[in-house]
């Protein structure tokens, strides 16, 4: 599916559609709520929160109120929250959001596709969250790009760029992550995104893994990389940036 960056969704108000009470690996070492936002402005084939991204509305949304009441009263028992999607960023009143959990004194992680940067720098200019997870889905080429992201036009490379240089050059605990598709990613591929975030503190390597549900249902044949193949990517990857894992 092929969607054209002029078509990103707008929406003025953040909308919840799932909640994950609590998790352990959303936020290495952090003991977290994990809250999803439905809807999202891409069309990645091997994404597998399929019905998040196309079907949000068979989800029903969770009202605000119910939302900050949970975290109140499970805020001793947790260090904070994941907001995953989806795509986060495509809700005009993010920060308003953030703010009110923030008043909770609870540590905020954001998972996005650095699809929109001018967001992103606001948010974290505000001090409104503590760790970013920033996807890069291949090399910053605009065919490439495409085929991984569903999105046709070339201003998606400039807002990707924008969204690295936004995170490496602030004081914010980051990461940098690409999901390993073998039919889209090889050597030469992570390579290219690794020298791309030069010096960049962590990036991570997520095996790609096939599940019944995905936007494309064709990828479900895939075989995904070896161990001893995603290890080699690994040590190409240390060579530009601090800290390499898979994950």
């Amino acid at each position: 599916m092929i969607i054209s960056e002029k078509k990103f969704p707008i929406d003025k108000k953040i909308k919840i559609r799932n909640i994950i009470p609590t998790s352990l690996i959303d936020w290495e070492g952090m003991v977290v709520s994990t809250l999803y936002v439905g809807g999202c402005n891409f069309r990645c084939p091997f994404c597998y929160n399929v019905d998040l991204v196309i079907n949000a509305k068979q989800f029903s949304e969770i009202p605000e109120k119910d939302i900050l009441n949970f975290l109140l009263e499970r805020k001793d028992f947790i260090d904070g929250i994941c907001l995953s999607g989806g795509e986060p960023t495509i809700y005009a009143d993010l920060s308003q959001f953030l703010s009110k959990i923030k008043n909770y004194n609870l540590k905020i992680k954001l998972d996005t596709n650095g699809s929109n940067p001018d967001r992103l720098a606001t948010i974290i200019e505000r001090e409104l969250i503590d760790f970013v997870a920033m996807d890069i889905k291949s090399c910053l080429q605009p065919e490439e790009y495409k085929k991984v992201s569903g999105i046709t036009d070339e201003k998606i490379i400039t807002n990707i760029k924008k969204s690295i240089d936004i995170i490496k050059n602030s004081e914010i605990d980051y990461e940098f992550r690409t999901t390993v598709v073998p039919v889209f990613h090889d050597v030469a591929t992570i390579e290219e995104i690794a020298r791309e975030i030069k010096g960049a503190r962590k990036y991570v390597l997520q095996n790609f893994i096939t599940t019944e549900k995905l936007l494309d249902n064709k990828l479900a044949d895939i075989k995904p990389y070896s161990t001893i193949q995603m290890e080699k990517l690994k040590k190409i990857a240390e060579s530009y940036v601090e800290r390499c894992i898979v994950r």
